[in-house]
């Protein structure tokens, strides 16, 4: 679709204020991974807020504690309009700023599962309106502690997960062992592609999508997608296959937590 394809259906309706900073495309739709079954997500930017009589509210951790949606549809896909006002937006990098990184542990402790969402989506959003705004948004994020915050939550997990399998596996609950690897597993990988940029570990169903993105060296995707859907796993023998996974977990845990130029603060 041209951006005159995605603007049409929202310019007919009214749904692009005067105010505009920004309009982009969010979700599968801007990465094409989307498909006939798919809804088409927009993000608006704008100074003042939005509302209208057909906006829904979503309730947020900001101020205004809230944000407004559209909901239409056209071309056979329903259309979602988000609208964020700019002051959310720079709360929301207020919050991920390296002062307050320093002062807790985890992205769970600074955001709300929309508010990552929303700050990840800005790296590979489709622009509509606003480029240069998208861009400058995208560089700031960059400069907060946002991509160490997420790795540090996903290294955690990952780890807690480990000794999770590990403990189970000893007391000979080997059902539970063999969950607790496979979670291990999705964190592990999903420390991998927000190393590198590609966020949203709160969508499981695209972590596939988002490693042959980055295709990291630590691991291919060929076996991730072996481990992924188990094909060696022998109930038999369960255990073989699950220290295998953590031997997996654990390499790349490490080959993260210590060489990643990119995690911690960055140097002065």
């Amino acid at each position: 679709m041209s951006i005159d394809d995605w603007l049409g259906p929202l310019r007919g309706r009214g749904l692009v204020p005067a105010d505009s900073l920004a309009v982009f495309v969010v979700g599968s739709a801007a990465r094409c991974w989307d498909n006939e079954r798919s809804d088409f997500d927009i993000y608006v930017v704008t100074a003042s807020e939005w509302a209208t009589e057909t906006s829904s509210i979503m309730r947020m951790p900001l101020n205004p504690p809230r944000v407004r949606n559209e909901m239409f549809y056209d071309q056979n896909r329903r259309w979602q309009v988000t609208y964020w006002l700019v002051s959310q937006i720079e709360q929301m990098l207020a919050k991920v700023s390296w002062d307050e990184y320093d002062r807790a542990v985890f992205a769970d402790d600074f955001l709300s599962y929309r508010e990552e969402l929303a700050l990840g989506r800005l790296e590979n959003c489709r622009p509509l309106l606003g480029d240069d705004w998208i861009l400058k948004y995208r560089e700031r994020l960059r400069a907060t502690a946002f991509r160490s915050l997420v790795v540090a939550r996903s290294l955690s997990a990952a780890d807690n997960a480990i000794e999770d399998a590990l403990g189970q596996m000893e007391s000979g609950h080997m059902e539970s062992a063999t969950i607790s690897a496979r979670c291990a597993l999705g964190h592990v990988i999903d420390t991998l592609v927000e190393a590198r940029g590609e966020y949203g570990s709160q969508m499981p169903k695209w972590r596939p999508n988002r490693l042959r993105a980055v295709s990291p060296a630590a691991l291919s995707f060929e076996k991730y997608w072996e481990l992924e859907t188990m094909r060696d796993y022998d109930p038999q023998d369960p255990g073989r296959w699950i220290r295998e996974v953590l031997a997996i977990c654990q390499d790349i845990s490490s080959k993260v937590g210590l060489s990643w130029p990119g995690y911690g603060r960055p140097p002065k």
